[in-house]
């Protein structure tokens, strides 16, 4: 008997799982769900658009999707073209892969304010993710504080310390590009209320600030301890260790005549985003470090910026029928409920690199294979018909492959790809070539 699973959300983790689920139950029917036509996720959406090459992680993924046993539902919207119900009606396992695409926020006054924007938001907009391509963020102040000291903090400080020219074998849309081209930028600040030791930054990200064009980076030496001291062990600490080093080369290199400086700043704590009708400055609080946490002093100061992008943190949406732990899926072992699973950054928070959901979603898989209960279930056929009788756009894996023939196709050598960022348009590909 067929066993029908399906698998909600198309980024890493789901097609981590899609790929188990072939090895461990030969036997499944698996259909995986996107709300948009493209699929992978973290991979198109998150991945910074200069590290084009990690991209390219995506064709072990299409394999995936290519095997027969495997049905892509791109352009369908769980909640809302098909219910939650109506999957559980027709599946006999359930995996949510949906990842935490949601900015946590500071909790501080003036957060609302025009111009602060969550790093999902503002990284989706250069990257041309639909929901967020309209975002046309305040660029056109000389100042931007990012809060955060982790990889995605780098990523917005470096794409928009960029050239053209350093753009040329990314994909970062168009429209960003001619934005960030036009910005009066002079001063880009890295605020994290802890220290250097204590900050998300893996070496190769770090050592990418280096040699930009037009950009310095600046790092106080005062706030740079001589070794890293903790109970870090192994590869954290070997990380930790590379992170110091390039830090203090940073900070004893002589201050080059850029036009942007690139500010890392530690032991800094947002208590106010500044400004009466759109974001005019930032009011933070420096911390000292005691214990592994941040502690306030009491010493505040203020920096004039334009805008303000916080990437402090991710959580899972609510879904229809699925209890939330904190910013995750309730979850015991990736189980969640009689047939419900869930996989990835849902399950365990936004962390780990996208190799990381592997083991995580074999784990899960495996779980799934020791509780499954092969009823009959209508699975993919009464999904198909319910979305015809809906009048639903579904895009298959072949329409998507159609699509992204179109998007290389469209590009400008040496820009390797020009992406749609409207469903209508992706939509309309199809229809020229039906």
């Amino acid at each position: 008997m067929t066993v029908n699973i399906a698998i909600v959300g198309a980024g890493p983790a789901g097609l981590y799982a899609a790929d188990a689920l072939l090895k461990v139950i030969p036997e499944s029917q698996i259909d995986v769900f996107e709300k948009y036509p493209p699929p992978y996720g973290l991979i198109r959406y998150g991945v910074a658009p200069d590290h084009y090459k990690t991209r390219n992680t995506s064709r072990q993924f299409a394999r995936t999707l290519e095997d027969d046993r495997v049905g892509y539902f791109g352009n369908v919207d769980i909640g809302s073209d098909i219910t939650f119900a109506e999957l559980k009606e027709n599946y006999n396992a359930i995996i949510l892969a949906v990842g935490a695409y949601n900015d946590r926020e500071l909790g501080i006054p003036g957060e609302k304010l025009p111009g602060v924007y969550g790093a999902c938001a503002f990284v989706g907009w250069y990257n041309g993710h639909p929901e967020f391509r309209d975002l046309n963020p305040k660029l056109d102040q000389p100042g931007v504080a990012v809060i955060g000291i982790g990889n995605v903090a780098l990523d917005v400080c470096r794409v928009l310390a960029k050239t053209r020219n350093e753009h040329a074998n990314s994909d970062i849309s168009e429209y960003a590009l001619q934005s960030i081209e036009k910005a009066p930028l002079e001063e880009l600040h890295m605020f994290g209320r802890r220290g250097p030791i204590e900050a998300g930054f893996t070496p190769k990200e770090l050592g990418e600030t280096r040699d930009l064009e037009r950009c310095h980076a600046l790092v106080d030496s005062g706030q740079l301890p001589e070794t890293v001291e903790g109970e870090f062990e192994g590869r954290e600490k070997g990380i930790k260790e590379k992170n110091l080093n390039i830090l203090k080369e940073l900070a004893d290199r002589a201050v080059e005549n850029k036009p942007i400086s690139m500010n890392f700043s530690f032991y800094s704590s947002p208590k106010e985003i500044l400004g009466v009708d759109r974001v005019e400055g930032i009011r933070l609080e420096k911390t000292e470090v005691i214990d592994g946490r941040a502690v306030p002093t009491g010493e505040e100061f203020e920096v004039p910026c334009g805008a303000v992008v916080t990437a402090i943190g991710y959580h899972t949406a609510p879904i229809s029928g699925v209890t939330l732990d904190g910013g995750i899926i309730k979850n015991s072992g990736g189980r969640v409920d009689k047939g419900i699973y869930v996989v990835g950054w849902a399950k365990r928070g936004p962390s780990g690199t996208i190799p990381t959901n592997g083991p995580d979603s074999r784990d899960v898989v495996d779980l799934i294979a020791s509780e499954l209960e092969s009823t009959n279930k209508a699975g993919r056929e009464a999904i198909k018909a319910l979305l015809e009788k809906r009048n639903i756009r579904r895009i298959n894996f072949e329409d998507w492959q159609l699509i992204s023939e179109q998007e290389f196709a469209q590009a400008i050598t040496p820009r390797p790809r020009e992406r749609f960022t409207r469903v209508e348009d992706m939509l309309a590909v199809l229809e020229k070539t039906a």
